[in-house]
Parts: structure tokens; C-alpha cells; sequence
């Protein structure tokens, strides 16, 4: 059965993203193309990002309102989509696949956007750790 994975990431706007990524790197000694990273897997140096900050006026959360989205790994995007649109759940938007993988956007009951993210076949085995 198709499934949820594992977090892929938290997702939240701010004012200055360099300002932002530059206080975990310096303070916290944690960085990455895409914010804070950590890595699926011990020694796996692709990481995943966990913390990854976007433009304040940013409309990707959209429709939701909150400032933050969160993005599950899941093993089969179409699978999952299906079950949740047999469940009634509303598939706001599928992405156009990129580098990195698949996308979809959910909405949950609190009105928070959970991005479902299939990644690349490259990345497979960072998935299953």
C-alpha cells in the first residue's frame, strides 16, 4: 500500500531568507542549499531540509494562510493521491516533476498545506532510511 515515508521538511516564510539561513549556519552551525539540513541516513551527505525558509510573500504555501507547510516523503505519490481522493480529500495542486523528485499539495484539517513529495529514483535509497 502506498505510504508515508518520512518528513521531507518544515517550510516557513520570512522576511530574509539570507538573514535566516546565515543564523542557523553561524549559531547553530547547521546549513545547506536549502536551509537547515540533516541527513536521512547516517553519513549520507545530501541530507534533507528540515528547515527551509521562503520569501515572506510567498504564494507556494497557497491556499492556506499559515506561514509554514510541512513536506512528507511518501514511496508512491499516485498511490497516495488516490487514497486520499477515495478518502474525499481535496489534491490542491500536483507540480510539474523536477530534479528531485514529484510533488502534490494537500491541505490538512488545520488549514495547514502538507506537501507530499516523491523524490527522484536517484534519491531512493536517502528515502528508505
Amino acid at each position: 500500500m502506498a505510504r508515508i515515508t518520512g518528513l521531507g521538511g518544515i517550510f516557513y516564510k520570512v522576511a530574509d531568507t539570507d538573514k535566516t539561513r546565515a543564523w542557523y549556519q553561524d549559531n547553530l552551525g547547521v546549513g545547506g542549499e536549502w536551509g537547515a539540513m540533516f541527513p536521512f541516513k547516517a553519513d549520507d551527505p545530501e541530507g534533507f531540509s528540515l528547515l527551509s525558509p521562503f520569501k515572506a510573500d510567498s504564494d507556494y504555501f497557497g491556499p492556506s494562510e499559515q506561514p509554514f507547510m510541512i513536506n512528507l516523503r511518501v514511496d508512491d505519490l499516485d498511490g497516495v493521491l488516490a487514497m486520499l481522493r477515495e478518502r474525499g480529500v481535496e489534491i490542491v495542486k500536483v507540480l510539474e516533476p523536477e530534479g528531485y523528485g514529484r510533488f502534490a499539495h494537500v491541505v490538512g484539517p488545520d488549514g495547514i498545506t502538507l506537501e507530499l513529495w516523491e523524490p527522484a529514483p536517484d534519491d531512493a535509497d536517502e528515502q528508505k532510511a
